[in-house]
């Protein structure tokens, strides 16, 4: 979908939270230490210096962004003062289960889990998107399977991590084969037991994400029944605690913005890149050039309408399914702030 830039941002509610924005963030710097300006990597004067709340991100293999600023210690840098801890998970349910009861204060996932985390009632709010990542995301299988086409899955098995962007790469692919939901048979699975029954063929096919794809595609060359392109857009989203994002916004500003940085890292210095995810990851470094290969640049910013909405279609889908127990709307989690941030940012 193309973005769309609210038009409300250069309406009087857009200066409205200007100056509400301006209000919070300026009481959370004087807690913080921070400035409002260009942030600077430099710390505080150690004579100010406090301690502060602790800062901890979850992150998963695919984090291209959180990856490279685990290994090169920005954030480390930046606040001297904060403990932060990082923590991996297989997939992003698992990630969001562990903010939404307070291990966590922030992590990224993919499209689905925040919806069925919303639809349990987890207190957590969208802040920032990356951009869609379609060819990121593919159904799976065997050379030798007699899949040869998406209304071949009827009656299959087909490994997936339930409540993963890979779970609504698959609703939209049997649809679009016009078949039911009930005509296949899910296995739910995380990634690597996934994989482990798809290589001895107890499952038919497997719909997943990379590095995962990268590293299968590569080691034993499964064929590619379909991608996210034209099903999916496999948008990725961070999201935070919501004491954590009201109560700490100069923090979390200054977070996106360093996201935003090792994100143009990553494109420039391509190599540099690889060698920093392969190292934190113990992956071949063939495997992460791939799926970084498939990665569009991507720049952290808040979520605009045409997002807002397109992840709407995802919530709707899995409750037109019974696949989540109510229905919500995406748009009453998204951070404000964010809207209050942009809206300085194209007044500036």
């Amino acid at each position: 979908m193309k973005n769309v830039t609210p038009s409300f941002f250069d309406s009087f509610a857009a200066v409205q939270l200007r100056r509400r924005f301006l209000a919070i963030a300026g009481t959370s710097a004087a807690v913080w230490g921070l400035g409002l300006g260009r942030a600077s990597a430099q710390p505080a004067s150690s004579s100010a210096a406090r301690p502060l709340p602790p800062l901890r991100i979850g992150y998963q293999k695919s984090a291209v962004n959180l990856v490279i600023l685990k290994q090169q210690g920005v954030l480390e840098k930046r606040f001297p003062n904060t403990k932060i801890t990082w923590a991996e998970f297989p997939a992003g349910p698992q990630l969001l289960e562990a903010l939404s009861v307070g291990s966590l204060e922030f992590g990224l996932t993919g499209d689905s889990p925040p919806v069925f985390a919303q639809a349990a009632g987890k207190d957590l709010v969208y802040v920032a998107a990356e951009p869609p990542k379609p060819d990121s995301s593919a159904i799976l299988v065997l050379g030798d399977s007699p899949i040869k086409t998406l209304p071949d899955l009827r009656g299959q098995k087909i490994a997936l991590q339930k409540g993963s962007s890979a779970h609504y790469l698959l609703v939209r692919a049997v649809e679009k084969a016009g078949l039911n939901w009930r005509e296949i048979q899910p296995i739910y699975l995380a990634p690597a037991d996934a994989r482990a029954a798809f290589e001895r063929k107890s499952v038919d096919a497997w719909a997943i994400w990379d590095p995962f794809y990268a590293a299968i595609e590569l080691d034993i060359k499964p064929r590619v029944l379909v991608t996210g392109r034209s099903l999916s857009s496999n948008n990725s989203f961070y999201l935070a605690s919501r004491s954590f994002a009201s109560q700490q916004g100069p923090v979390l500003a200054a977070l996106l913005e360093e996201l935003t940085r090792a994100d143009a890292f990553a494109q420039a210095r391509r190599k540099d890149a690889i060698q920093l995810i392969a190292d934190f990851s113990g992956l071949d470094a063939g495997i992460v050039s791939r799926f970084i290969q498939r990665r569009p640049p991507s720049p952290v910013n808040p979520l605009n309408l045409a997002t807002v909405a397109d992840q709407q279609q995802v919530a709707d889908a899995f409750f037109k399914l019974g696949l989540i127990p109510k229905p919500v709307r995406v748009a009453d989690i998204v951070w404000q702030a964010d809207a209050a941030r942009l809206a300085l940012r194209q007044q500036n």
